[in-house]
């Protein structure tokens, strides 16, 4: 169980370093902006999409190594991506992160490296950064020009 721990924290760690996507889309086609009030993160998400897929999806901000890192999986495990798809793992990865700590993902759900992200349900505060840049892009893809903040979400 501990090497699987040291495997979640250096995936983190190494997503935190050198965040995937981490740029502006020049031709983003939906973007949002989250924050979330309590760590001070902040995240824009990017996404271009194309015939109902997700054809690039970058984000750019500041925030601690789970929100950062989270941001970085996310764009990394949607791309490619259908709407539908997408939404299907935003409510998974919701629902993951959400849970108490033993519950197990959804059925007929792979979380890859998101599992890593699973340690934060252990400390409910760290959940809102975990689940920022997921809140951000469901704005973004809903063209919801509001900011998004964890502090209205009751599922954060």
């Amino acid at each position: 169980m501990n090497s699987l721990l040291s495997l979640y924290q250096e995936i983190i760690l190494d997503h935190n370093r050198s965040p995937r996507n981490f740029r502006k889309l020049k031709h983003a086609t939906h973007e949002a902006q989250g924050f979330n009030p309590l760590c001070g993160d902040k995240v824009r998400v990017y996404v271009e999409v194309a015939d109902h897929r997700i054809r690039d999806i970058a984000f750019e901000g500041t925030g601690c190594a789970i929100s950062t890192a989270s941001a970085s999986l996310m764009t990394e495990f949607l791309m490619g991506k259908t709407l539908e798809e997408a939404q299907q793992f935003f409510e998974s990865v919701r629902h993951f992160l959400t849970q108490p700590p033993d519950t197990p993902p959804l059925p007929g759900f792979d979380l890859g490296k998101l599992a890593a992200l699973g340690g934060v349900r252990r400390y409910p505060a760290r959940v809102k950064c975990a689940t920022l840049g997921w809140h951000t892009l469901q704005a973004a893809l809903s063209q919801d020009a509001q900011s998004v903040t964890t502090e209205k979400d009751p599922h954060a």
